[in-house]
């Protein structure tokens, strides 16, 4: 018998019971999510019809977890636009490429000391550089933190990442999958993602006055399909060109951002954004297997100890360097510690060409540890800046001004 709406249903449920533990609390509410995903799932139970394990209904959670990604980095464009991202252009891309050095170097320099070979080491690189853009969404709007000066640089080093990541995963599957990669393959995938960018940002914002026109309709209805319509296509061939989806869901915010209809958009995409929101972090507990997960304890504290360092590390040059407090820059480095769905990708696809089992479980206690902490971290950084100042002695003054 089908049971797909009593699975979904018994879902939200769970979902919803993390949530009131959460509130009562008052804990960030993400690694409740991703802890309650991980408490059921495959290697759970069935109970007369509440089938714990979500066989049946995992491809479709699945797929309401990715339109939560969509819609939790679509809200965070809204909160911008395409004028106050580019004028910050320069300062991105500088932090951008200091986030992404450090990092990336601190990745490969863990894996060779912990004896890994060179293609495992190249993955766990992989895994350790790419914040998690669901999570880094979730906590700046959960913290109301969208309007911080350092948000703007966040947003940034954010679509810097999946320009890297668009190298990265082709040259990495082509040593990882085939033994092979080319170079032109490579210079054009990135190529490719560049300009998607720049075109959704530079035409994006010529089209306003087309969008504000489309968008002049009473009917909720079909100002609803408009915007879906528009987010889904932008975010779908976004993926097609090997451009993360989210990314393409955060640059069709950006663009309506600019639009005279940003409130009413807002207003309309809050209840979809919180609820399939919650569902993708869910559905990510539900892919981690906790009895899988003894075997990589210590080779993943260790990778979280050295992510940590490293994130804010980079977190304070790169804000630094874009003239932000050190409070601010401090924020960078919190706010962006989170790793999540891409470092899961990079684990899927280490599996796929045969490299080391150890991995998977890596991956996925190392993504557990960083998402739990992250939300955390974030939520404490005025302490933690308070706390580190007192070390490095952080001239106030000197903060004031750069605010």
């Amino acid at each position: 018998m089908d049971h797909l709406v009593l699975e979904v249903g018994l879902a939200v449920a769970l979902i919803a019971l993390a949530g009131l533990i959460s509130a009562k609390l008052r804990f960030s509410v993400i690694p409740f999510y991703i802890l309650i995903g991980m408490a059921v799932g495959p290697h759970s139970f069935k109970l007369w019809h509440l089938d714990f394990r979500f066989i049946e209904s995992a491809s479709l959670i699945s797929f309401m977890g990715r339109i939560g990604v969509l819609f939790l980095l679509f809200y965070l464009g809204l909160e911008f636009s395409v004028g106050r991202l580019l004028r910050s252009g320069k300062s991105i891309a500088f932090g951008g490429t200091i986030y992404i050095a450090i990092n990336f170097t601190l990745g490969l320099a863990y894996g060779f000391l912990t004896g890994f070979p060179l293609a495992e080491t190249l993955v766990m690189a992989g895994i350790t550089t790419i914040s998690s853009s669901a999570i880094v969404a979730k906590v700046l709007v959960d913290l109301k933190r969208t309007a911080n000066a350092e948000t703007e640089l966040i947003l940034g080093i954010i679509m810097f990442e999946d320009v890297f990541l668009a190298v990265y995963i082709s040259i990495l599957s082509g040593l990882v999958l085939s033994d092979s990669s080319s170079v032109w393959g490579v210079l054009g995938s990135a190529g490719i993602a560049f300009a998607f960018m720049l075109f959704m940002l530079v035409v994006g914002r010529k089209c306003v006055p087309l969008l504000n026109k489309a968008l002049s309709v009473r009917s909720n209805e079909l100002f609803g399909l408009i915007v879906f319509g528009g987010l889904f296509l932008v975010a779908g061939f976004s993926e097609t060109i090997h451009v993360a989806e989210a990314i393409g869901a955060l640059l069709f915010g950006l663009v309506l951002a600019e639009t005279e209809h940003i409130k009413r958009i807002e207003h309309f995409i809050l209840p979809f954004r919180d609820f399939f929101g919650a569902i993708f972090f869910f559905s990510f507990g539900l892919t981690i297997d906790p009895l899988t997960l003894a075997d990589a304890l210590w080779l993943s504290l260790g990778a979280v100890v050295v992510t940590l360092i490293g994130n804010y590390a980079a977190g304070l040059l790169a804000g630094r360097s874009a003239g932000l407090s050190s409070k601010a820059s401090s924020n960078v480095g919190l706010t962006i510690v989170a790793r999540g769905e891409f470092s899961i990708i990079m684990a899927n696809m280490a599996k796929a060409g045969g490299l080391l089992v150890i991995l998977q479980p890596f991956a996925a206690l190392y993504v557990l540890i960083l998402a739990i902490l992250g939300p955390l971290l974030t939520k404490e950084s005025k302490h933690i800046h308070k706390l580190i100042g007192k070390v490095f002695r952080w001239n106030r003054s000197a903060d004031n001004q750069a605010a």
